[in-house]
């Protein structure tokens, strides 16, 4: 009669054997890649040298990274057009300052993105430049050339390395409601925006639920970010299972959140790997962060919801078709992101993800999960589908948030 041992030493051991078959059987499959960064300069770098030095008159500008009310109360104190001074001569700086005034950042991003433009120009005409090297910078040259557009509104952009950026829909100094889209691997510079499979990239999510928002609500003034402004795993490997890439992003993202403008509510809407950035940010969130809701996550790096020490309503949702729950979710060594947020033992409210098909399809439009994550983004939690057709999800919301008068 063959003997099972069940000590915990072996439980290690079986988890560490899991995620190391699955991390191989990804590399043999192609899932895993090895970032090359490349591109221009870091230019934001650069223009943080001059920053350090500048001053208004005798008065020295505040700290680049100083925190955001900091920086809001310093731009409140100057004229108009020296803040347009110093848009114009440290564009990559203010672009990427949370506090400053979000017109101000739009115009900045705007000068950064062209200036990028003609650096990228340059590296293109240059003749020592290998083929892989030069369809690179056409691919650069091209997403900055359409990021620059009139109607765009670019809240951060970094062009160093696979770059980082973050775009606005809707009016975010006049929202009543903020949604901020946190997305996961492999997002960059060249991923933020896509023509074939539209709404797996940040701006194709963010469109979608900004249109559903507008559908639900047009009289509610919303307005929805696609947050790609920190630095995530290239693929499905190693560097995906570990927290490091999530720490960074969470305190980006924390800052974003306490620098928002005027009393909106906030809720974040974070995918795959983006949710265990919002699971590491939860207990750092302002107050005015009432909603986190994920979709096929590999874990938020707790083991239930009261570990993750937020006032938010934790929301989880998966499809059925999401490979995502192949992946072991567990906690060993490091590796592995915690307990599957669908899990009863996690305590999150459960939706439906009727009509996504797949790990990248929470935000096609038509399906019951950008529906309910548009409900869920105005406040109007009544309206929310809860996964197994029962009310579940809703319980505990009472008077106007359940009627979406909140």
């Amino acid at each position: 009669m063959t003997s099972f041992d069940h000590s915990p030493t072996s439980t290690v051991w079986r988890a560490l054997l899991a995620l190391t078959v699955v991390f191989v059987m990804l590399a043999m499959t192609g899932w895993t890649a090895v970032r090359h960064p490349g591109g221009p300069r870091d230019a934001l770098a650069a223009e943080q040298a001059g920053w350090s030095k500048a001053t208004i008159g005798a008065r020295e500008v505040p700290e680049a990274d100083a925190p955001p009310h900091e920086l809001t109360a310093f731009f409140a104190s100057i004229s108009p057009s020296r803040r347009a001074a110093l848009a114009d001569e440290f564009p990559h700086v203010v672009g990427n300052l949370n506090g400053a005034p979000v017109a101000l950042r739009y115009r900045a991003n705007r000068t950064a993105l062209a200036n990028s433009f003609a650096a990228e120009h340059k590296r293109v005409d240059d003749p020592h430049l290998t083929a892989a090297g030069h369809r690179a910078a056409v691919r650069r040259m091209d997403r900055f050339q359409a990021l620059m557009s009139e109607d765009r509104q670019i809240l951060a952009f970094d062009p160093s390395g696979s770059g980082r950026v973050a775009e606005v829909f809707g009016d975010l100094d006049r929202a009543q409601r903020v949604s901020v889209i946190v997305p996961g691997v492999d997002t960059n510079l060249l991923t933020f925006q896509r023509s074939a499979r539209k709404y797996s990239a940040p701006v194709g999510m963010a469109q979608s639920l900004y249109a559903a928002q507008r559908a639900a609500a047009p009289r509610v003034r919303t307005a929805v970010i696609a947050w790609a402004d920190y630095t995530s795993p290239v693929g499905v490997g190693v560097e995906s299972a570990i927290g490091r890439l999530a720490e960074n992003g969470a305190v980006r993202l924390t800052a974003l959140t306490k620098s928002l403008p005027g009393d909106s509510k906030v809720a974040l809407f974070c995918h795959s790997y983006g949710s265990v950035v919002c699971g590491v940010a939860a207990s750092r969130l302002p107050d005015r962060v009432e909603d986190v809701a994920v979709a096929g996550s590999p874990g938020m790096r707790a083991e239930n919801v009261a570990g993750l020490h937020t006032r938010a309503r934790v929301w989880a949702m998966r499809d059925s078709d999401d490979w995502i729950q192949d992946v072991p979710h567990m906690a060993v060594g490091g590796l592995g992101h915690g307990e599957d947020p669908v899990t009863p033992e996690f305590g999150a409210r459960l939706l439906s993800a009727a009509g996504a098909i797949g790990h990248g399809g929470y935000f096609e439009p038509g399906t019951e999960s950008v529906d309910n994550f548009a409900e869920i983004g105005l406040g109007w939690y009544a309206g929310v589908s809860c996964a197994g057709n029962n009310d579940a999800c809703r319980r505990g919301i009472y008077g106007a948030e359940a009627d979406g008068r909140a």
